[in-house]
């Protein structure tokens, strides 16, 4: 087919967004100026680009609220949980049980998953470390393995996956054009390979530095001062109520997201279960949180509760906006590639709409090698250079673009690929690779410079990188 001028404007936008993410700054400006430009060339009309700036992302915010109202309804959850103290009481236990430095390793690598799989990274990396860190140095696993275990745990292998809230998937399966369930189903496998190598081989790394426990260690890590850590501390100091809810939730929470799991688990494999697809899941765990966070709110003071649960909404969904606001006018940029996303955007029907992505793809076939594993790899290097900037999750629509693109043209399941392009985008971005990432408030409660902790996260994690891609193109 003819590319015209818009194709191009649209391929221009595409490597000025890869650009800018390589130098480390902000995309959301280009976005919308391309945006602009692709509108103006389409139609020929100023008017018409101005509207198709403010068109895309209210196409993409659409597309996209459901992510945001997971986010405030989780956060708002946990919030309440924090106000009664249970969020502590939920991992108290485990403190029982790190005797030594091997263990607490472990430990901190299960508990950090298990929190950050279902209210993300962010509540798991104070928690963990101001409650685990110091009994684990004490037990005398070194500050950087505890900070190594939180950080590929929660920021690579369960938010790379993002199983149970599901919004990495549903960005890149939006822009892909397929279900989100399958992008989710294929990057939770990713995310176990990638993070079992990327774990196994840092524990190696660290494993001989690991030491007996004594008291020695614990005071040594608390005399040594590290820019941060004052903040840091007070996270564990600002809530020490007394209430009985904190042990009643502590354990009904989590035992209530366990039976959704094991629920949805078993409608995969099981026809006496009503299939769960098309984001029901996290619909599911999204009710549930609600019906928790009312429970949770109305346990000492029902009457106050009226007023608490909806502060808690409130402030979940400012922290939703907060965290996934900039990926809106992002995502708007490269739903204009897709035909039937910009029919939405440009107010025409789907057959005349462009695929201005995928008419590129189409247009340049003959010089892409027809190659499983070269588009797999290609797609995961592109996915590590979005995830430069730090946050992990703008880049997924340029993947999820790209995956439904080039996946049918060459005979690979564009979820498979999107999903290897998400392990790459968040693996490096989402805290694990990138110094001016989260990765800075790991470092900051285990008190070691956070250039050590890229260092000694870098290798394990390009060869989980690598391993998970080349099983995922060979068996997914």
């Amino acid at each position: 087919m003819e590319l015209t001028a818009t194709h191009w404007i649209y391929l221009l936008g595409t490597i000025v967004i890869i650009v800018t993410m390589l130098f480390r700054q902000n995309v959301v400006v280009p976005a919308i100026l391309m945006t602009f430009l692709v509108g103006l060339f389409y139609s020929g009309s100023f008017i018409f680009g101005l509207q198709t700036m403010f068109n895309a992302s209210l196409t993409a915010a659409g597309e996209l609220f459901n992510i945001f109202l997971i986010i405030a309804v989780m956060k708002a959850l946990l919030h309440a949980l924090k106000d009664m103290g249970a969020d502590e009481q939920m991992i108290t236990p485990f403190q029982k049980v790190m005797i030594n430095g091997h263990i607490s390793f472990w430990v901190i690598i299960f508990v950090t998953y298990a929190i950050s799989l279902f209210f993300w990274p962010t509540p798991a990396v104070p928690l963990v470390g101001a409650l685990l860190i110091p009994v684990a140095v004490r037990a005398g696993l070194p500050p950087i393995g505890a900070a190594i275990a939180i950080s590929l745990a929660g920021q690579g292998m369960a938010l790379s996956s993002d199983y149970i809230i599901q919004i990495a998937p549903t960005l890149s399966a939006t822009a892909a054009g397929i279900s989100a369930d399958r992008v989710a189903d294929q990057a939770f496998v990713l995310s176990i390979i990638t993070g079992t190598v990327a774990i196994t081989l840092a524990y190696l790394l660290i494993r001989k530095t690991i030491k007996r426990p004594s008291d020695q260690h614990l005071k040594a890590w608390e005399n040594m001062k590290f820019d941060g850590i004052e903040e840091a501390q007070k996270v564990s100091e600002k809530n020490k109520p007394s209430s009985k809810g904190r042990y009643i939730f502590a354990a009904l929470v989590p035992l209530s997201f366990f039976v959704i799991v094991v629920y949805m688990l078993l409608s995969k494999f099981s026809a006496n279960f009503a299939d769960i697809e098309g984001g029901s899941g996290a619909a599911l765990i999204g009710g549930t949180a609600l019906i928790l966070l009312i429970f949770a709110a109305s346990f000492t003071d029902f009457r106050s509760s009226l007023n608490n649960v909806s502060g808690y909404i409130v402030d979940g969904f400012l922290f939703a906006f907060k965290a996934m606001g900039p990926v809106i006018p992002i995502a708007g940029f490269f739903f204009v590639g897709s035909d039937e996303l910009s029919a939405k955007i440009f107010g025409t029907s789907v057959d005349s709409a462009p695929a201005l992505l995928f008419e590129l793809v189409q247009a340049g076939q003959q010089s892409i090698p027809n190659s499983p594993f070269i588009a797999g790899f290609s797609i995961l290097l592109i996915g590590m250079i979005t995830g430069l900037d730090g946050s992990g999750f703008s880049g997924l629509p340029l993947v999820g673009s790209l995956a439904g693109s080039i996946g049918p043209n060459i005979g690979v399941d564009p979820a498979t690929l999107a999903a290897i392009g998400q392990m790459g985008s968040i693996w490096v971005g989402g805290g694990t690779l990138i110094a001016w990432s989260s990765l800075v408030a790991v470092a900051g409660f285990a008190k070691v410079p956070v250039m050590d902790l890229v260092r000694k996260s870098f290798f394990p994690v390009i060869i989980g990188l690598v391993v998970s891609t080349f099983l995922g193109l060979l068996f997914l």
